[in-house]
């Protein structure tokens, strides 16, 4: 009885000891995750748990975004979860999202899941019109894209429509010209062609370096009321709000976090950031050898294929050449017997009429002899006479031909017995050829100057030392300038595609942004964040960028 009643004691007090929770669901870029939160968490405890579930570590950049009434907040993080006004409908969804945008994509993210967070929410942005781009851009930034998602171009597998479901270019930018779908996938595929050798990160983060210069890159835009005054004449700082408080408690968030974001780009790196960026370096060097190395067994690959392609076709041409040469030889024979038949015949025909001539002179000379009376016989002795003359040299003539004509089928049959000993020689020659050139089995030898590694069952490590590093930084350096200089070309083919694209564009289909871009570009060349700000909005109302 008494064992009884502890245990229920037991059982009650284990009950009220579990915390109750709740259902979160946070929605990335990319992917969906649900959570059970404890009710007393804070905004803090849910933005750590998601940034160890995705790994990620430079966690400053983003937030945890959630919508209040067509209004979007963001996660506090010394507030509890639930004390936010949010649904309280389960799951509790937030958006996993940037909230702060880097100066220097290339320098300042280190990790490769913040790049490509970064890449997808700006592809988003562009995609949805949040950042205006213009058309020429746009085919670039898409052209990138389609590499960090398809690889290199291989005109065998990405045949023409390959794009056809793809979502590369905002729709203002496809309304705005009378190009078709085919026109659009064949300039950016002319584009993509060009990219080959990049990896997926080395592609995302072509795309940010490009649009971290667009005019409302990292820019969100509110609409304020008063007029903007300084509240010290010796400081230029503003005073303004907007009608809705949630929007000024946004506003004032974002400045104090760009401003955090600010102070930190000028301080030292802590000991973290450190870490995190040798980590990447060693990591990139890593990759750059294991590109190295694949792209070495790929061109050995193609080497060999290229060989083996080689000899079979070495081989076909050599059995082509036998049956050819087996073929000539059955003809040269056939010929040889034909010739060797018709001199024969030939040669008993001459014999023959050697012979009846032999008999008309006989005949001519027993004719001669008699004695013919009558001067009538002696005429018609005479007639024959000469007809057999006649016959007699018709004869000669006919056998002397004949004599010819056996020489040359004599010298034609040498002539094709002649070939015939020729073709034997070259079938023999390409029966005995070797099929197969000497191949070196052994693998080339590494080049001296890159580190070494080795493999040993499915583990890789590697030996990094001081020099390779010094040799990494030297070639971050060459590619940097080899960068200024693509930078160029790539200006000039944005400034052709542009030219060529501009007699399909249809102007009454310009937006506002559209127009503001180009009267940008003809004031003073390219556009920037600044010409945009400085725009007045109509009917007193001034924009606000964060």
């Amino acid at each position: 009885m008494a064992g009884a009643i502890a245990s229920r004691m037991s059982f009650s007090s284990l009950k009220r000891k579990q915390p109750k929770t709740f259902t979160v669901r946070i929605v990335t870029m990319d992917a969906e995750m649900e959570f059970n939160c404890e009710m007393k968490w804070k905004g803090k405890d849910l933005f750590d748990l998601v940034c160890r579930t995705l790994g990620l570590r430079e966690t400053w950049f983003f937030g945890l975004q959630y919508t209040i009434k067509d209004t979007v907040a963001w996660l506090k993080m010394d507030k509890k979860v639930l004390d936010h006004d949010v649904s309280k409908e389960e799951p509790v969804t937030f958006h996993f999202l940037a909230k702060f945008y880097p100066e220097n994509a290339e320098e300042e993210l280190v990790q490769e899941i913040t790049q490509h967070l970064f890449f997808l929410q700006v592809k988003k942005q562009i995609l949805d019109e949040k950042i205006y781009c213009p058309p020429e851009a746009s085919v670039l930034l898409a052209s990138y894209a389609v590499q960090a998602k398809y690889g290199d171009y291989d005109p065998s597998v990405h045949k023409r429509g390959f794009l056809a479901q793809e979502e590369l270019l905002p729709k203002r930018v496809i309304n705005l010209y009378q190009m078709t779908p085919e026109m659009w996938e064949e300039r950016i595929t002319a584009w993509y062609a060009e990219h080959r050798g990049r990896a997926r990160d080395e592609a995302e983060m072509e795309y940010l370096k490009i649009a971290q210069d667009l005019e409302m890159y990292g820019v969100n835009y509110f609409t304020i009321r008063f007029t903007i005054k300084p509240l010290d004449k010796k400081i230029d700082v503003f005073k303004f709000n907007s009608s809705k408080l949630r929007v000024n408690k946004l506003i004032l968030q974002l400045c104090i976090g760009n401003h955090d974001l600010f102070m930190r780009r000028r301080k030292a790196d802590s000991l973290e950031v450190q870490q995190m960026k040798a980590q990447a370096r060693e990591e990139k060097a890593r990759k750059q050898m294991e590109r190295q190395r694949l792209a070495r067994e790929k061109q050995m690959r193609e080497e060999a294929e290229r060989t083996r392609d080689e000899l079979e076709r070495r081989l076909l041409q050599m059995k082509e050449e036998a049956t050819m040469a087996n073929e000539a030889l059955m003809r040269s024979e056939e010929t040889a017997d034909l010739l060797a038949e018709k001199a024969q015949i030939t040669e008993e025909e001459a014999k023959l009429l050697a012979q009846k001539a032999a008999e008309a002179e006989q005949e001519m000379q027993r004719i001669k002899a008699t004695a013919i009376r009558t001067e009538e016989e002696k005429r018609l002795m005479e007639q024959k006479v000469l007809e057999a003359e006649v016959l007699a040299l018709k004869m000669a003539e006919e056998s002397e031909r004949r004599a010819k004509e056996a020489d040359q089928l004599k010298q034609d049959l040498q002539e094709a017995r002649e070939a015939e000993r020729r073709a034997k020689q070259k079938l023999l020659e390409i029966t005995t050829k070797p099929t197969y050139p000497p191949m070196n089995p052994l693998p080339a030898p590494l080049p001296p100057d890159i580190p070494s590694f080795n493999l040993i069952g499915d583990s890789l490590s590697f030996d990094f030392k001081d020099t390779d590093m010094k040799r990494l930084s030297m070639e971050i350096e060459k590619e940097k300038v080899e960068y200024m200089e693509k930078s160029k070309h790539l200006q000039e083919q944005l400034n052709e595609l542009k030219t060529e694209i501009e007699a399909l564009k249809l102007k009454e289909r310009e937006t506002a942004l559209d127009i503001l871009h180009n009267e940008n570009s003809d004031q003073g060349g390219t556009s920037s964040k600044h010409n945009t700000i400085k725009k007045p909005q109509a009917q007193g109302r001034r924009p606000i960028c964060i």
